[in-house]
């Protein structure tokens, strides 16, 4: 007797094949016939008319606090999501000391957009290793790994000191915690040296004041460690050649593949994400395996000055940001300071970000005052004309009336013909990955979650940029196979039984909303999903019709074990 039947779809295994019409058999969490399967079930799944495919893989998310609170990892599963990677930029929250959970909780709120609050009432801070942490990820709706962030390894070996550079012996220390880390089933190594990294007091991430020697000698430690990887951060814009070079090494002294953060498309960019693909190149002839992670849709992007992140990276707005509400309210009224702000934000100092200040061109997305609502859709610069009013201060007073919670959306294009088929041309680079959602963080600002139903309803059925099978073998074994997941993102007799079924007719991203169901009763963004109908995790239904069925069936996918190595190509 079977555990579950899927009947009558169209299966579309995730190696980029044809789909074939046929039945899948599942016993005790495995796949174990496909075709016609005549074997009686418990429960039976009608698929026709329907893709069965495996379940997406996600690499990037920040999920590692909301597993204390949301069990489910929402919205991910909704959108076919049926294994997660955490610890993503260096922002792991383990390993841990109990001194260190007050810094990180104030530097993930600040540098991930995580509310604070929901940070101190949703996650206990009771775990050291980075095994007591994995111990809490079993037992979720989903699979979920993590890796072990360099932030969290510096504050735990330098505490106050994290700021400064290591000392042999620091290092020395910070290996050996890495190495039990992995050991205890860490997916590998993460960090960052973007500029828009800032802790909870405004200053850089600890991994920013690491020497480039720290970061490769931690990487290579990696490769002491079977099914291991690493992830990294350089800068947002233009790699310099000091940072192609550092990700080069990272990847060939641990001969672990590394994939970095993030390939943004678009006809303007692409003398810059050209020069930064040749990276995987040079790596290449070096015996390294560097990747681009790249989100395969428009971000939709919701700034507020609440939360303040992007903002707070402006000069001379971090000392704004950072003060208590009430406090950066007065300030925001004040006339001077706001000619400040909005000089620093026009300036070139600004660099990349100045695109943002764009005030009269931003959208008003979201209101929360019943004679705001009126303003919802339209532009600042529409709105301050009818005001007469300059388009920054129109921003600046509407928030201030809201408590600094409107929402507002700056002009980001893309969304035009030309980019996409530049997307899809990326997507199919193999120096490529599709991802980047950045899943549990920024919950006030962006929508990427939603990127598996997005490049399916855009992408394949309305552009027809490439086919459902293509585009599944991105989603799922693309990544699966880059990182090493043992008999996952795949659909295979013997392989675990992680499978969406989906309708490639309806398949979307429902409207994006505020919900305010965060710890502390703090809201985030969502959107559910449409025409997912089954996700189903290590052979169990999690979600049906979009409800969540309450089972939760999900391991800690620990490295060794869940993984295995993939090795780097020879030089």
């Amino acid at each position: 007797m079977l555990d579950l039947k899927i009947t009558g779809g169209t299966v579309v295994d995730g190696t980029g094949k044809p789909g074939v019409k046929g039945d899948i058999g599942i016993r005790d969490g495995r796949i174990v016939s496909i075709g016609a399967v005549t074997e009686e079930a418990t429960k039976t799944i009608d698929a026709s008319g329907k893709i069965v495919a495996p379940g997406f893989v996600d690499v990037h998310t920040h999920y590692d606090a909301q597993l204390f609170w949301d069990k489910t990892l929402s919205p991910s599963p909704l959108h076919g999501i049926t294994s997660v990677i955490g610890g993503n930029c260096g922002f792991s929250i383990a390993p841990l000391k109990p001194s260190e959970g007050d810094y990180l909780s104030r530097m993930l709120a600040r540098v991930e957009g995580m509310p604070l609050e929901s940070l101190q009432k949703g996650v206990p801070w009771d775990w050291q290793s980075f095994g007591e942490f994995l111990d809490r990820a079993d037992g979720l709706a989903v699979n979920a790994g993590f890796l072990v962030g360099h932030c969290a390894l510096r504050r735990c070996v330098m505490g106050d000191r994290a700021d400064q550079e290591a000392s042999p012996e620091e290092l020395e220390q910070m290996k050996t915690l890495l190495g039990e880390s992995l050991k205890e089933g860490g997916l590998g190594f993460s960090s960052t040296l973007s500029h828009t990294h800032t802790d909870g007091d405004g200053n850089p991430v600890p991994s920013r004041c690491a020497t480039h020697e720290e970061i490769i000698a931690l990487s290579a430690k990696v490769g002491e460690y079977e099914g291991t990887f690493l992830e990294f951060i350089a800068v947002v814009g233009p790699f310099a050649e000091e940072h192609k070079e550092l990700m080069v090494e990272m990847s060939a002294q641990s001969g672990r593949m590394l994939n970095w953060n993030v390939l943004s498309v678009s006809k303007r960019s692409q003398p810059m994400y050209e020069s930064q693909l040749e990276t995987s190149d040079r790596g290449a002839k070096r015996g390294a395996n560097v990747l681009a992670l790249t989100v395969p849709q428009v971000m939709s992007m919701r700034l507020n000055l609440r939360g303040g992140f992007l903002f707070d990276s402006f000069p001379g707005w971090g000392e704004v940001i950072l003060k208590p509400l009430p406090e950066r309210m007065v300030a925001l009224k004040d006339p001077e300071i706001r000619k400040k702000l909005h000089g620093g934000a026009t300036s070139k100092g600004a660099g990349p970000l100045r695109g943002l200040a764009r005030w009269d061109l931003m959208t008003i997305a979201e209101t929360f005052l019943p004679e705001n609502k009126k303003y919802e859709g339209r532009s600042i610069g529409d709105v301050a004309k009818e005001l007469d009013k300059t388009p920054f201060d129109t921003l600046c007073d509407l928030a201030i009336s809201e408590e600094l919670r409107t929402s507002f959306a700056p002009l980001i294009p893309g969304d035009d013909e030309e980019t996409w088929k530049l997307r899809a041309e990326v997507w199919e680079d193999p120096r490529t990955l599709v991802g980047a959602s950045d899943a549990g963080a920024h919950l006030d600002m962006i929508d990427t979650f939603s990127y598996c139903t997005t490049l399916l309803s855009r992408a394949v059925r309305e552009l027809k940029l490439l086919t459902v099978e293509r585009a599944i073998h991105h989603l799922s074994d693309a990544p699966a196979r880059a990182i090493g997941l043992t008999e996952r993102g795949r659909i295979a007799e013997g392989w675990h039984a992680d499978i969406v079924v989906f309708d490639m007719d309806t398949v979307g991203v429902g409207p994006l909303h505020t919900r305010q169901d965060l710890p502390g009763d703090e809201s985030r963004l969502f959107a559910e999903a449409i025409g997912i109908e089954h996700v189903i995790v290590n052979g169990v239904p999690i979600v049906e019709g979009q409800e969540y069925t309450g089972s939760l069936p999900g391991i800690a996918l620990r490295s060794g074990r869940d993984t295995v190595t993939v090795p780097n190509p020879a030089q």
